[in-house]
């Protein structure tokens, strides 16, 4: 039978639809990263524990021999060559001259600061600032045991070139009875340079 109408394109036939339930195509799998290890931690990035402990303890090690080594020292060293000792009448007291011998073992001149005296016995310890060099004569006068082998005073500002050597004395007094002095354990001249931190120390 003719076509009743030959101007109409023919419709073609619909393509059947696929499912709805239809699973997509798989994805394609790319390679596996493992995050169990946080790279973060002090695990990933400190060395290990007896490393740091080996290092630590060379470093003190160091450190420790450096402080010994450039430790203060004292600028000056020297004797304590004769001790006089009188008592002060109804004092209970002692007046002693100290001679000594001090030497300049530095590299730049000793200018004295201070200067005591240092008493230790089996009782306790004392200590007393020296005298000044003023009074030396009047207690020469009073107490003439004092002068025997004794030489000119020590003082603050007095300057000793490096390398130096003299024969000084100091006078100080300590609480204490001359039987108690005499039965002492030591007795020191403390001197104490300007800018040095260890003062030096003469003990007889």
């Amino acid at each position: 039978m003719p076509d009743p109408n030959p101007n109409l394109t023919p419709v073609p036939a619909a393509t059947p639809s696929a499912p709805a339930n239809a699973a997509p195509p798989a994805a394609q799998r790319g390679p596996t990263i493992n995050i169990g290890d946080e790279f973060g931690t002090a695990k990933r990035n400190l060395p290990p524990v007896k490393v740091l402990i080996l290092a630590t303890a060379g470093i003190i090690i160091i450190v420790g021999i450096y402080s010994f080594l450039q430790r203060a020292k004292p600028q000056g060293a020297g004797s304590l060559d004769n001790v006089a000792a009188v008592e002060l009448p109804g004092q209970n007291a002692v007046l002693v001259a100290l001679t000594l011998t001090l030497h300049n073992s530095g590299e730049k001149p000793l200018w004295v600061h201070d200067i005591e005296g240092k008493l230790v016995t089996s009782n306790a310890e004392s200590a007393s600032e020296a005298v000044s060099a003023v009074d030396f004569d009047r207690y020469y006068q009073a107490f003439p045991t004092l002068k025997i082998n004794a030489q000119p005073a020590l003082a603050p500002e007095d300057k000793l070139q490096p390398g130096q050597e003299l024969t000084r004395t100091v006078i100080v007094s300590f609480p204490v009875s001359l039987e108690a002095f005499n039965q002492r354990r030591s007795v020191s001249v403390v001197i104490q340079p300007y800018d040095q931190p260890v003062p030096v120390v003469l003990t007889k």
